[in-house]
């Protein structure tokens, strides 16, 4: 299994730069999520370490070896897309094409023996749970199944490094939960190299054993999901990934290991864990989830206002006037909270992040 090493890796596209300067390694076995929006080079990231582009500046290199002039067809990794792109029963070289055959279309062009071919593509069908399907047609075949018999296809063919480019973005809420941990899954079984791109938050927190925030070309965190989730380093982060109330604060003192600030909705008393000189001004951010309402010891006490509550069935989303500034918090689904009630709050000291 491959370790991919990205060596500031440059892709232009005229006078556009889609992905600017990135270095990454990913580990034998890793799991690894490009996460972003739309337009962050995350796809154009993953289509480079395919072959599929050439970069313009910049080193891809499979296990010390260096990958850029080498062809697509010869770099053995192997990619799932979003559209599944599964043959149709009219496909011009085999009228009848089937979900076997799909499977085992790779291997075809690999000329592998027949009896090789079969054994493979029974292990594929078993690990992606679609024995008995064999003989259908991708036209009888829901779009949960039609993306596993592409998944089964991807790795009939043993790749080093498998690739995946928002495979779930075509599938129906219920199902992507669904499909995602039969992904997550497979490649542990299978310890396969795999690179995921996706622009949804909660795939990315769900499947990655880390997870690679972009934007604008650029790579602005990387860490494991409780790190991006928890400590999120810069402002773009910590407001992509989930929710987060982000502010600004000043340095007011400090009361033994706590930093006394002034916040726009009121004083605060929060560990930092590190020191910071009286009236230095700080962005920082805390999850709505720490924000709830007070249970009489605690944190920091802050009143304000219900602007809107909504109920999300396993908790109550929260939209709060604190001090004229509108914050996120949240409650218990149980809580018999409504929009005009004044309510009282605590935030922990410890869940305040500094952002750069």
């Amino acid at each position: 299994m491959s370790k991919l090493v990205l060596e500031e890796l440059t892709k232009r596209f005229d006078n556009i730069v889609a992905v600017d300067k990135i270095s990454l390694e990913v580990a034998e076995g890793e799991f690894v999520t490009l996460l972003g929006p739309s337009g962050c080079g995350k796809t154009t990231t993953l289509r480079t370490v395919a072959g599929f582009y050439k970069p313009d500046e910049g080193r891809v290199k499979f296990n010390e070896r260096v990958m850029n002039d080498v062809p697509p067809v010869k770099r053995n990794t192997a990619m799932c897309f979003q559209s599944y792109a599964l043959f149709p029963h009219m496909n011009v070289w085999d009228p009848h094409m089937n979900v076997w055959d799909n499977i085992a279309f790779g291997l075809k062009m690999r000329k592998l023996p027949s009896q090789e071919q079969k054994k493979r593509v029974s292990e594929a069908l078993g690990i992606l749970s679609l024995e008995g399907m064999e003989k259908r047609k991708p036209g009888q075949l829901s779009g949960g199944q039609q993306q596993r018999v592409a998944l089964a296809r991807a790795i009939v063919t043993q790749p080093d490094i498998l690739l995946f480019d928002e495979p779930l973005s075509n599938l129906d809420a219920k199902l992507r939960v669904q499909v995602r941990v039969e992904i997550k899954e497979m490649q542990k079984r299978l310890g396969i190299t795999s690179i995921y791109v996706t622009h949804d938050q909660d795939e990315a927190l769900a499947i990655s054993d880390r997870i690679v925030v972009m934007n604008q070309g650029r790579i602005e965190q990387v860490g494991d999901p409780q790190e991006i989730y928890l400590r999120p380093r810069t402002s773009f982060v910590a407001g992509f990934i989930g929710l987060a109330n982000i502010f600004k604060a000043r340095i007011l003192g400090f009361e033994g290991n706590l930093t006394l600030l002034s916040a726009p909705f009121g004083a605060l008393r929060v560990d930092l864990g590190r020191s910071y000189p009286i009236g230095a001004e700080l962005d920082l951010s805390f999850r709505p989830e720490s924000m709830s309402p007070w249970t009489g010891v605690g944190g920091n006490k802050l009143k304000g206002t219900i602007l809107h509550a909504i109920f999300m069935g396993d908790a109550m989303d929260l939209f709060v006037d604190v001090a004229g500034h509108r914050l996120r918090a949240r409650a218990g689904s149980a809580a018999r909270i409504a929009a005009g009630d004044e309510v009282e709050f605590s935030i922990p000291e410890s869940t305040f992040q500094v952002l750069e």
